[in-house]
């Protein structure tokens, strides 16, 4: 069994207890070493997601087409034209698995924004977007249902078929 759901867990156990303790007014907030914690509201605003028939009904498109060490992208174009970045609400949806929708499995999300809406690349969880000029948009990876050898964040996942 993956650690990750267990890490999600205690990730939303922890949240929950620090939202019950006061703080000074004029506190900042402490940088957040471990970006699990950060990934609550994206575990939260997703799991109903990883019965891939709920995407669609959730605004996300399906697509037949798998791109390697990437999957199938659900994106949700409602998100997608508001070039604002919210954790909990990200553009698009990663799954693998075989030709037939309900078989597929969630693996990642990805948050979008078309670089023609902002003036520089945007962060999230410490995280700079990348870059990509033919697709003219800035998108950042978080493989957060299915461990990336090559990081959290990492735009390709090793680790993700398309079907042959």
């Amino acid at each position: 069994m993956s650690s990750r759901p267990l890490k999600a867990a205690v990730a939303v156990a922890i949240a929950g207890a620090f939202s019950l303790t006061a703080a000074p007014a004029q506190a900042a907030p402490a940088a957040d070493a471990d970006p699990w914690a950060a990934l609550t509201a994206t575990y939260a605003a997703t799991g109903k997601y990883a019965y891939e028939p709920f995407a669609p009904t959730g605004g996300y498109a399906r697509t037949n087409t798998c791109a390697p060490k990437m999957g199938y992208h659900y994106v949700n174009g409602q998100l997608l034209a508001d070039p604002a970045v919210d954790a909990a609400k990200p553009e698009a949806l990663l799954y693998e698995g075989g030709s037939n929708p309900s078989t597929r499995k969630l693996v990642g999300v990805e948050w979008i924004v078309p670089d023609t809406a902002v003036t520089a690349a945007p962060t999230l969880f410490g995280e700079t977007f990348f870059h990509d000029t033919v697709l003219k948009v800035y998108s950042l990876h978080a493989w957060i249902y299915k461990t990336n050898p090559d990081g959290l964040f990492t735009a390709l996942n090793p680790k993700v078929t398309c079907p042959a």
